[in-house]
């Protein structure tokens, strides 16, 4: 009785698809994620410091590169914690050092390094994130299509002039095989739909790691 009720009380621990399954859902939320921020992040690095830069001549670009700068650094930290969900190690946020305020603390703010630095990651990490998100989200809503290829080629033209993929390698115009190529095709990709997705996660958190790292932060 007593064994039963522990039983009862007692959380089961997670079983191995469903963390693979859970560990699945976060790296591809990760990089379908990634695209709208990564977007956000360029427009305001890019912007903010091609106009900060172009008027320092006339010192109304300092605040602008100042705030431009603690943008990217706010921008950075987020990165930071998305890639410590999809990870589990920690990776630590930028911890700025006092500027204090006025215009000298707007040019200590800019002579800052390691903002320098999340503004950089902002910049180089756009182009690795389109290619990411794109990846995996024709991985997986691909499979999921050809998967269901039968439920929706019914809509496709069928005509003389229109030739299908099966029918241009294997020169038929069987219907069957056509449904059977493309269901095949949609199998393969879900099957290797979480690998795929799990290097791609790899690259663009390890990137985001040998750039966001804060290694005064890490010593003691």
């Amino acid at each position: 009785m007593t064994e039963t009720a522990s039983l009862l009380t007692t959380p089961q621990a997670p079983t191995a698809p469903a963390r693979g399954a859970r560990r699945f859902r976060c790296e591809l939320g990760y990089l379908l994620s990634g695209l709208p921020l990564g977007l956000a992040a360029f427009t305001v690095a890019v912007t903010g410091a091609a106009l900060g830069v172009s008027t320092l001549v006339v010192w109304a670009g300092l605040p602008i590169l100042a705030g431009t700068l603690r943008a990217a650094r706010a921008l950075a930290n987020l990165e930071r914690r998305r890639v410590t969900a999809v990870t589990g190690r920690p990776l630590p946020s930028h911890r700025p050092r006092p500027s204090g305020t006025g215009w000298a603390g707007m040019l200590r703010a800019v002579r800052d390094p390691r903002s320098w630095r999340d503004l950089i990651h902002l910049v180089v990490a756009f182009p690795l994130q389109v290619v990411t998100f794109s990846v995996a989200l024709t991985w997986t809503l691909g499979g999921i299509g050809e998967l269901l290829y039968a439920t929706w080629s019914w809509s496709l033209p069928r005509g003389q002039d229109n030739q299908g993929l099966v029918e241009l390698i294997f020169d038929t115009s069987s219907q069957a095989a056509d449904i059977g190529f493309n269901t095949a095709i949609g199998v393969f990709l879900l099957a290797t739909a979480a690998p795929v997705v799990r290097r791609l996660a790899a690259v663009q958190t390890r990137f985001a790691t040998a750039l966001l790292t804060d290694r005064a932060a890490t010593m003691p």
